[in-house]
């Protein structure tokens, strides 16, 4: 079965994929690829395939992953009605009391009122 995947390109921290299709079997750092649709730089978010090669392998029944599946339906290639994409997760926030947006602001003090009360009391020492 043939598979469409990302294979990582790129150096340390700084990576780009290659979109390529894929003999199911063999792992994406393997090198062995049936055909190499083009690129993906997620940094810039620029993808860069040949459409018509990636429309004929999804035809003819190659699986996409979940992320080549994504990045094929924001750039508005219509999937087969096989390939079934995973909702989005709906995420909670645990102890959502404790941010920082949701706490009271304390209250600004008044640092001219302040230096006034101190020349007093300073005043009064002298005195």
């Amino acid at each position: 079965m043939l598979a469409i995947r990302l294979q990582r390109t790129g150096r340390k921290g700084n990576a780009h994929f290659r979109l390529v299709v894929q003999e199911s079997r063999y792992t994406p750092t393997s090198g062995k690829f049936v055909a190499h649709l083009g690129s993906y730089n997620p940094h810039a978010k620029q993808l860069a395939y040949d459409k018509e090669k990636a429309v004929y392998y999804l035809e003819h029944g190659a699986q996409p992953s979940e992320s080549v599946a994504r990045l094929f339906k924001s750039d508005g290639i219509t999937l087969p009605s096989w390939v079934k994409l995973s909702t989005d997760k709906q995420r909670s926030v645990k102890n959502a009391d404790k941010l920082r947006k949701n706490q009271t602001p304390e209250p600004v003090a008044d640092v001219a009122a302040e230096e006034v009360v101190t020349e007093e009391a300073a005043a009064e020492v002298t005195a």
